[in-house]
């Protein structure tokens, strides 16, 4: 790809607050010109900040923002091509919609060029004439579809004229890039609906590049050429709106983007994948044995008779949500969610049948928690900011301990483990949550939670060093949950870490 077709180009972009925190890393991508691309995530995902730096209000601690090829990092914010739209629009309450608008033209200034007596040119900056400034507001108000507004006061707007007022200030300056911050978040739901078409719609006309950010995938979906998804400071996954619904690359994206039934599958054969305890056709080519979290969006589900489809459950809800039914059954321990048309009676029993193309495949991510630890001199291994009992005699084939704690080799040898550096391994189905903080050998807070059928797979992060354990739980915790971390002692694999692996 040529330099010229990318307007802004984000490398390595990191960023890290005053308290360490980490709130964008390794941050790399590319923004044609005229595109428009959404940033989507959740909240503290890390996509305001970046918008910010590439608005200039935040500097990256490290990396390179460019600007049609030339570095801007360091370029304070007046002087970037840039202008930003805010969730809370910041508009003038003294001033009417004509003079909120012309405000940033009539402290704008431009450099003429001019020629003397003796045919010598030179440039004088100066400030837009009247004339000039009534030209531009009156195109600004024309394309956000106010035209006979500029003497009204914005307290008497309603929420959407007052956002497009906001969108106008921001156009008449022309510039190369608008950044647009949750900009509809404060709309109510008709409103916001109306606005994401009305914002397409000025984009096709004003052809300059839009970067908006929201955590409403709807709005994604609907307005963007290009959608980024953030999670935890990092990018997910880059793609248009049908790539990134109909193929996730993992269970973040599926889960976070649209409905969707996620379970654990085992690929059994040449485009052959089993889940649900059945055996489906496939479209996705992974290696058998291989071990992949399987996608199936709930209107790729089909209701057929009993014994027509893969597989047979007890319908135990069935909501009308206006457009089409969601319908929860239960396929023996499973529970799959379905969207169609035709509703089907609770307690009845169905078939269901999935096509090929409904079935997307993924790696799967996280299979063990792996960790460094060190053992302690209680025989006890510290590793993901906690400590747990474990066994250390795993560390040295047919050793045992003595009475003082001593692990003795099969020849006879004492060694001491304490400050023994170790890879500490655990299952994702061997690690269990309390309420009690103080139950386990570590402690924090749920910060992901993702339904799989049967169970739902949590990450618990602790404080100290932001340190993830990945579980799986058929018990309903909450998002932001505090809770202890409690391993038995025979579920921590333990192995020595060769010679010169220490960090």
């Amino acid at each position: 790809m040529s330099k010229s077709e990318n307007i802004i180009e984000l490398i390595d972009v990191r960023k890290v607050f005053d308290d360490d925190t980490i709130a964008v890393d390794n941050f790399n991508l590319e923004v044609k010109k005229g595109e428009f691309v959404t940033f989507l995530g959740p909240s503290g995902c890390g996509k305001t900040t970046t918008l910010r730096m590439i608005a200039g209000f935040e500097l990256p601690t490290s990396g390179k923002i460019l600007l049609n090829g030339e570095d801007i990092s360091r370029l304070p914010p007046n002087k970037r091509p840039v202008n930003t739209v805010f969730q809370k629009y910041a508009l003038f309450p003294h001033l009417n919609v004509y003079e909120n608008i012309a405000f940033g033209l009539r402290l704008k200034k431009i450099e003429n060029t001019y020629a003397n007596d003796k045919g010598e040119k030179y440039t004088k900056k100066e400030k837009l004439t009247k004339a000039e400034i009534d030209k531009k507001v009156k195109k600004a108000l024309e394309i956000v579809d106010l035209e006979g507004f500029e003497k009204r006061s914005v307290s008497t707007l309603s929420g959407g004229q007052q956002q497009r007022i906001a969108i106008a200030r921001a156009i008449v300056n022309e510039p190369e890039i608008l950044l647009l911050d949750e900009p509809l978040g404060a709309l109510d739901l008709k409103m916001r609906k109306e606005m994401q078409i009305e914002l397409k719609n000025m984009h096709k006309r004003l052809g300059i590049t839009f970067i908006y950010v929201t955590h409403d995938q709807e709005e994604a979906l609907t307005m963007s050429d290009k959608i980024v998804v953030i999670n935890d400071g990092d990018i997910q996954q880059t793609g248009t709106p049908t790539e990134i619904y109909n193929e996730p690359v993992n269970t973040f994206v599926a889960d976070f983007i649209g409905e969707s039934n996620i379970f654990n599958g085992t690929v059994v054969g040449n485009l052959k994948v089993k889940f649900c305890g059945a055996t489906f056709d496939c479209l996705d080519d992974y290696e058998i044995n291989q071990l992949v979290d399987v996608v199936v969006r709930p209107e790729d589900i089909k209701i057929c008779k009993p014994g027509e489809g893969q597989l047979k459950g007890t319908v135990i809800s069935s909501v009308f949500k206006g457009v089409h039914y969601e319908i929860t059954v239960n396929v023996g321990k499973f529970e799959i969610i379905i969207q169609s048309t035709s509703t089907a009676p609770v307690r009845s029993t169905i078939g269901l049948r999935i096509e090929p193309d409904g079935i997307h495949l993924m790696k799967k991510v996280y299979t063990v928690n792996k960790y460094d630890g060190e053992i302690t001199k209680n025989n006890t291994v510290k590793f993901g900011d906690g400590e747990f009992e474990c066994d250390v005699t795993q560390l040295y084939h047919s050793s045992h301990l003595d009475e003082e704690g001593y692990l003795i080799t099969a020849s006879g040898e004492k060694v001491d483990l304490t400050g023994v550096e170790v890879s500490v391994e655990v299952d994702t189905n061997d690690i269990q949550m309390s309420d009690d903080k103080d139950a386990g050998g570590a402690h924090g807070n749920i910060i992901s939670m993702i339904y799989k059928g049967d169970h739902y797979r949590y990450i618990v992060r602790t404080e100290e060093n932001e340190e993830d354990y990945v579980l799986s739980c058929p018990d309903t915790w909450n998002t932001g949950d505090f809770v202890g971390i409690i391993i038995p002692k025979d579920k921590i694999k333990l192995t020595l870490k060769p010679a010169g692996d220490s960090k």
